[in-house]
């Protein structure tokens, strides 16, 4: 090679190199971390920062000790629903009741969209798409699976509804979501047709029939007892393309969702067009045309974020699977294909097979785990509370719940789906600022309001164990 070939090769690499750098001028600040929440640094952003911080890391409950925890809780009967013991008929006040619980008017005023004050036209308008009166005096039961993520709304509609004229990121009709493979007595229509009014394991409200497929109840039961079963342990998951069948193909799945196992003895070595050797099987429920319940193979790819049955029941496995859904926008009542405080908890502890009533008050104030409550001023108690918290400790503040995740330089941090950020600054003026998200946050700074702390909030501890 010519040396001035060699020369002119070199002189173009660095005039390039030389471009690429002038190309991305970097700002100031620009990389660094920077937040408006006290007391955070970016490396407390990750799980290993506070697992590195436990103390120990024993199994807290076995897989018999979680079931015998679940049937203990249906059996109490205080905000969860055993379907399994579900009668096939209904009264007409049993259904009513239920459906009462739901599909009233609020009782403060609500706004459409638009800003328009929601009416008493309007509310008679969704009292209507209910048809109490169509409810017989004895109600036959049906049966289904739910095959894909859906909301359950407050009335038979998509329409949203806020508090305030200028709308927001809460839906005041969204209750909650449902996922793919759970089971739901269906006990009323709307009056288009094109709604139940159904009822999951601790909620009842209004769901798309499009979400369901309607099924025997033995068939249901039988998928539901088959084992093994393939545990979602990521945020979020996804079943393989499958260009055959769009039921089945991309299908979100949410952590804690459980499907039973197929082999490719059973299905073969051709899934769709696909070898299944490097992923899993699963048999998903899926609607047929005439919204009938019918299953069907799909795959998971082995790199998903997925477990054979549900997760050991230890802190470390608290810590990492809450924080993979570190960052995660706010969805009131499941909503904006996210999760609220009570949401996030539920996934997270559904994952080892924990499940949990749907509302942060019945959490709460309700006797499903070992509780602390605490009286109004007893400050004391409060903190001889913080001194001795456990991770995974769920802390609960009117409406709202946390997770504590440890304590660094004697400050108690908790992980959160949280919409507000209020605290007092260096210069003692109150700060109000948005998270509306997944956070991790310290406790002794945050206010609930100019008045109270968060802490001074605090009116009980729940220990799952």
């Amino acid at each position: 090679m010519k040396k001035t070939t060699v020369l002119a090769g070199f002189f173009f690499a660095a005039l390039m190199a030389a471009c690429a750098g002038a190309a991305e001028p970097r700002e100031p600040g620009v990389g660094e971390f920077v937040t408006d929440v006290p007391g955070i640094r970016e490396e407390m952003f990750s799980a290993d920062f506070w697992v590195q911080r436990l103390e120990s890391d024993g199994l807290r409950m076995t897989a018999e000790d979680i079931s015998a925890f679940n049937t203990a809780n249906f059996t109490r009967g205080e905000y969860l629903h055993d379907l399994a013991e579900l009668g096939d008929r209904l009264s007409r006040a049993e259904v009513v009741a239920l459906l009462d619980g739901v599909s009233r008017p609020a009782s403060s005023p609500r706004y459409h969209a638009d800003g328009r004050r929601v009416s008493a036209a309007d509310y008679a308008g969704l009292d209507a798409s209910v048809q109490r009166d169509r409810i017989p005096a004895e109600v036959g039961v049906r049966w289904g699976l739910v095959v894909q993520r859906a909301s359950m709304r407050s009335y038979p509609t998509r329409e949203r509804i806020f508090k305030h004229p200028g709308g927001g990121d809460l839906d005041r009709l969204q209750e909650t979501g449902v996922f793919p493979g759970q089971r739901v007595a269906l006990l009323h229509e709307s009056a288009d047709g094109n709604w139940w009014f159904a009822l999951n394991y601790h909620y009842a409200a209004w769901l798309p029939k499009s979400a369901v497929a309607v099924g025997d109840k033995d068939a249901i039961e039988s998928w539901l007892d088959r084992g093994p079963r393939l545990t979602v342990t990521g945020a979020q998951e996804r079943t393989n393309y499958n260009p055959v069948d769009s039921r089945t193909s991309e299908l979100l799945l949410e952590m804690g969702v459980s499907l039973p196992l197929l082999g490719a003895g059973q299905v073969g070595h051709d899934v769709h067009g696909q070898n299944p050797y490097a992923s899993h099987i699963v048999e998903l429920p899926v609607r047929e045309a005439d919204g009938s319940l019918a299953f069907e193979p799909a795959l998971i790819a082995r790199s998903r974020d997925v477990h054979m049955g549900h997760l050991p029941y230890r802190p470390s496995a608290v810590l990492q699977q809450a924080f993979k859904f570190l960052g995660e926008r706010y969805g009131w009542g499941h909503d904006y294909n996210g999760r609220d405080c009570t949401g996030f908890v539920g996934e997270v502890f559904k994952s080892f097979g924990v499940l949990m009533p749907r509302n942060s008050g019945q959490q709460g104030h309700g006797k499903f785990a070992p509780t602390r409550f605490f009286d109004e001023g007893d400050k004391e108690a409060r903190q001889r509370a913080l001194a001795s918290l456990t991770v995974g400790d769920l802390l609960y503040i009117p409406g709202h719940v946390m997770m504590y995740i440890g304590r660094v330089d004697g400050e108690s941090y908790v992980i959160h789906d949280v919409t507000g950020l209020n605290y007092f600054d260096s210069d003692n003026k109150f700060y109000s600022g948005t998270l509306s998200g997944v956070s991790v946050t310290p406790l002794s700074p945050l206010m609930l309001n100019r008045e109270k702390s968060i802490i001074d909030s605090i009116y009980a501890v729940k220990t799952i164990i």
